[in-house]
């Protein structure tokens, strides 16, 4: 099987590259290697390249610089999709959409189902619905999977869990707290378990709207909370800072962030014969994954 992947040099494109099962030709492009601003680009990976699968993990994911760089964003969560989709049509091959929460409003306090019409609050997740509709109108439903996943993070790139770590080790250092977000709910998404998630997608040829994240529910500030316990419990910090919450009033940002934004799995972890993980589990695994590499990681350096 030749897969074409996007976004290889992101926290999601890494993991996909380290758990790649046995018998996949993979041609993992970065943003260097493959512009998704640039739909012409797209067409050309496609047709060179001739995938069964394109595994788009590439995205514009800077949800508050988008709000100012919307026609980039567009570009990139909606003009590459639909580009691969078109190119897909015709070469006879398929689409695994990488999509996000973003996609719903967070108002209605219980979990989302895959087949749920979208109203997102902001450009990113605007720009990332454009780009399952566009999808969905240029290539057939039988070789389409949007796969939506919440709150990724991982041991590499730029995440809420590094980020805590950092201010978890600087914060408790001076004696200070760390105030959280206690306000908005959903789940963390580890990517070792997203990147067996979308395998095994392709795996069992599925298609049509799918939700994946790990299993549980959390508020930013519980997950705040729980990185500084089990980071002091894998040696990753010596201490951890008190973490406050505080509501989303107290910490503007330039885009809306959906309140609740929790994905319904279940559809999903049946199709891919996949059991759930809580969160906190999954937040173990790559706590002592970052341990193994080295206690000193680059990315939790002040």
């Amino acid at each position: 099987m030749k897969v074409l992947l996007t976004g290889a040099a992101g926290q999601l494109g890494q993991a996909l590259q380290a758990a790649v099962p046995v018998g996949i030709e993979l041609k993992a492009c970065s943003r260097a290697e493959l512009d998704l601003a640039d739909p012409q680009a797209c067409h050309r990976a496609v047709r060179e390249f001739r995938p069964d699968w394109v595994l788009n993990a590439g995205a514009y994911t800077a949800v508050d610089q988008a709000e100012g760089e919307p026609a980039l964003a567009e570009a990139v969560n909606a003009g590459a999709p639909q580009a691969f989709a078109e190119s897909l049509q015709a070469s006879g091959g398929r689409l695994l959409q990488l999509s996000t929460d973003f996609v719903f409003n967070g108002r209605q306090g219980h979990p989302y189902q895959p087949q749920q019409p979208v109203d997102p609050l902001g450009v990113y997740g605007a720009t990332k619905a454009a780009g399952e509709q566009r999808a969905a109108e240029a290539l057939a439903p039988e070789r389409l999977c949007i796969l939506r996943t919440s709150w990724v993070y991982g041991p590499v790139g730029r995440n809420f869990l590094l980020t805590m770590l950092r201010l978890h080790a600087r914060k408790a250092e001076a004696g200070e707290q760390l105030g959280v977000v206690a306000d908005q709910v959903g789940c963390p998404t580890a990517t070792p378990g997203l990147a067996a998630a979308c395998w095994a997608v392709l795996e069992h040829g599925v298609h049509g709207r799918h939700h994946w994240s790990d299993a549980g529910v959390a508020s930013w500030y519980d997950f705040a909370v729980a990185i500084g316990e089990l980071g002091v419990s894998a040696g990753l910090l010596q201490r951890a800072a008190v973490v406050q919450p505080i509501t989303t009033a107290d910490y503007p940002t330039p885009a809306q962030r959906p309140r609740y934004s929790l994905l319904d799995c279940t559809s999903t972890r049946q199709a891919l014969a996949l059991e759930p993980r809580h969160w906190r589990a999954a937040l173990v695994q790559v706590l002592r994954q970052l341990r193994a590499e080295d206690g000193g990681h680059p990315a939790l350096s002040p």
